[in-house]
C-alpha cells in the first residue's frame, strides 16, 4: 500500500501570514526592558531589528500580507507536500490515519527558510549590510545563510560549539552560501570571553550564542540581529505551513484529531498548529488535541518555570515571560541540537498556560528508534529534532491500535537528517545515551531569574 502525496499549485500558496494574537482570549504578557522593568518601546528594539519586523512583532492584526519578493522565493519549494503515511500505518498495524507535512524539500532542508527569507528581505529593504545570528543544529544558520546569499547580505553565524564540532558538513553548507561561522562561545565577543574564562571547556548553548550575536549587532549600526525561533514575527512567518496543510486536507476529506510538532523555541510547532488552533478559537472547528514534544534533556515546557527571563546568557536581550530553565542553562551535548534552548516562545508559552496544548518530553534513544521506523516505512530520514514529533505520532497511532479507534494524526516533519548521519551512526553503534535535566540543575538555573512578576 503506497503512501499518498497531496500537492497544491503555486497560485494556491498563502498570500498572508496568520497572526494568532488576533484570536487569543487573553493578550500575551508585555516584553520588559531589563533596566526599568517597564514595557519596551519600538525604539528599544530598533538596534536589533528593522521597523517592519518590529511592527509584525507587536501587531494584533489577524492577517499580514506576504510581500511579492518573498513569495517569488517561496515558490522555489512552496507549497510543500502533505503525505498520507499509508506504509507507516501498515507497519504499525494501526487503524489511525497518519499525515505529515514535509518541510525538508526547502533548499536548506527544513522549515527555517520560511522566516529567514522575509527577515533578510526586510533588513535589505532597511539598508542593513550584515546580519548576525546563532544556530544550534545548523538548520537556522543554513537558512539565514541562504537568505543572505539571495539578498546580498553578509551573514555571521555563532554556532553552538558542540554542534560546530559534531556537524562539520552543516558548517560547510553555511560557508558555501558565503556565511562566516564561529564556534560559540568564542573570543570574538565579551560575552564569549566571559564564559570561556569561567568554563574553558564549555560546549556552548543557544543562550550563549544569542548573547554573542546580539553583542555584535548592537555595536554596529550597519548590523542587525536575526532570530530563527521564539519571537512573535518568526512564529508568524511559519504559519504558511499550517495554512497550506488546511487546504491540502480539504483534498483528503479528513480533519486532524491530533496535531503534533517538536518544540525547541516553538516556531515549527506554531507553523503547523496555529492556523488550526485559530480555527478552533474562532469556533470553526472543535475537539482537536495539540501536542508539543520536547527533549527530556531540555524540558522547557514540562519542567521549566513560566516566568520573566532573558533570552540569552549574557543578559543583553529584553525580558520575556516564557517557560524557561534559566538563562544560565547549558544542556548536555545530545544530538537534537535545534531543541537545546533554555526558553520557549512567549506566545507559545502563553497558549500552554491557557491550557490549549499538551506537552511531552521524550528521550533521544526513543526518538531515534522512531525516526528509523519512519524512515524504513516512508523513505525519508528525519532530522533528530523532527524525530520527537515522529515519536509522538507513532505513540498516538499505537494507542489507537490498542483502543481500537480510528483517529486522524497530523505532524510536521520539519526537516531531513542528511547532515545528521553521525548521530544515526552513533545511535546504531550503541554509543548514544539518554540524559535528563536533573531537579538540582533546574533549581540552580532558576535561582537566577531576574524578576518575580
Amino acid at each position: 500500500m503506497d503512501s499518498i502525496k497531496y500537492t497544491l499549485s503555486e497560485n494556491q500558496m498563502p498570500r498572508f501570514w496568520y497572526n494568532i494574537q488576533a484570536d487569543l482570549p487573553e493578550p500575551v504578557p508585555s516584553v520588559l526592558h531589563p533596566g526599568t522593568l517597564e514595557p519596551i518601546t519600538v525604539a528599544d528594539l530598533e538596534p536589533l531589528f528593522p521597523t517592519q519586523l518590529i511592527s509584525q512583532e507587536v501587531s494584533q492584526e489577524r492577517w499580514i500580507e506576504i510581500p511579492d519578493e518573498v513569495q517569488s522565493i517561496y515558490r522555489q519549494w512552496r507549497p510543500t507536500p502533505l503525505y498520507r503515511a499509508r506504509r507507516l500505518e501498515k507497519a504499525l498495524d494501526t487503524p489511525a490515519k497518519i499525515y505529515y507535512k514535509y518541510e525538508g524539500v526547502s533548499p536548506a532542508g527544513s522549515h527555517k527558510p520560511n522566516t529567514a527569507i522575509p527577515q533578510a528581505y526586510y533588513n535589505k529593504l532597511a539598508g542593513v549590510k550584515r546580519l548576525t545570528t546563532e544556530t544550534g543544529a545548523g538548520q537556522w544558520g543554513s537558512s539565514l545563510s541562504l537568505a543572505g546569499a539571495f539578498f546580498g547580505l553578509e551573514i555571521v553565524v555563532f554556532m553552538v560549539k558542540v554542534s560546530y564540532h559534531q556537524k562539520p558538513y552543516r558548517r560547510a553548507f553555511m560557508e558555501a552560501y558565503g556565511a562566516r561561522v564561529v564556534a560559540s562561545p568564542s573570543n570574538e565577543t565579551e560575552a564569549g570571553r566571559s564564559i570561556l574564562k569561567k568554563y574553558p571547556d564549555s560546549t556552548g548553548s543557544l543562550g550563549i550564542a544569542i548573547g554573542e550575536a546580539v553583542e555584535v549587532a548592537i555595536a554596529d549600526d550597519q548590523t542587525k540581529y536575526a532570530l530563527g525561533s521564539v519571537l512573535n514575527h518568526v512564529l508568524l512567518h511559519q504559519t504558511v505551513i499550517g495554512q497550506e496543510t488546511l487546504a491540502q486536507l480539504e483534498l483528503t476529506g479528513d480533519y486532524p484529531d491530533i496535531i503534533i510538532g517538536c518544540t525547541g523555541g516553538g516556531s515549527n510547532f506554531a507553523g503547523i498548529a496555529f492556523p488550526f488552533l485559530g480555527a478552533k478559537l474562532r469556533g470553526e472547528q472543535n475537539n482537536v488535541k495539540f501536542v508539543a514534544v520536547e527533549p527530556a534533556a531540555c524540558p522547557t515546557l514540562t519542567k521549566g518555570k513560566y516566568a520573566y527571563d532573558f533570552g540569552d546568557t549574557a543578559h543583553l536581550t529584553p525580558l520575556v515571560k516564557m517557560h524557561t530553565l534559566g538563562s544560565s542553562f547549558v544542556p548536555q551535548g545530545f544530538h537534537a541540537g535545534g531543541l537545546r534552548y533554555h526558553g520557549m516562545a512567549p506566545l507559545l508559552s502563553h497558549i500552554v498556560e491557557l491550557g490549549m496544548i499538551e506537552c511531552r518530553a521524550e528521550t533521544q534513544l526513543g526518538c531515534f528508534a522512531a525516526g528509523l521506523t519512519f524512515a524504513r516505512a516512508e523513505g525519508i530520514l528525519p532530522a533528530p529534532e523532527a524525530n520527537h514529533a515522529v515519536k509522538a505520532a507513532i505513540d498516538e497511532a499505537l494507542r489507537c491500535k490498542e483502543e481500537g479507534v480510528s483517529q486522524t494524526i497530523l505532524f510536521n516533519l520539519c526537516g531531513h537528517g542528511h547532515f545528521d548521519m553521525q548521530a544515526y551512526m552513533d545511535y546504531q553503534a550503541g554509543l548514544l545515551r539518554d540524559t535528563e535535566y536533573s531537579a538540582e540543575e533546574l533549581e540552580m538555573a532558576l535561582s537566577g531569574l531576574p524578576v518575580s512578576r
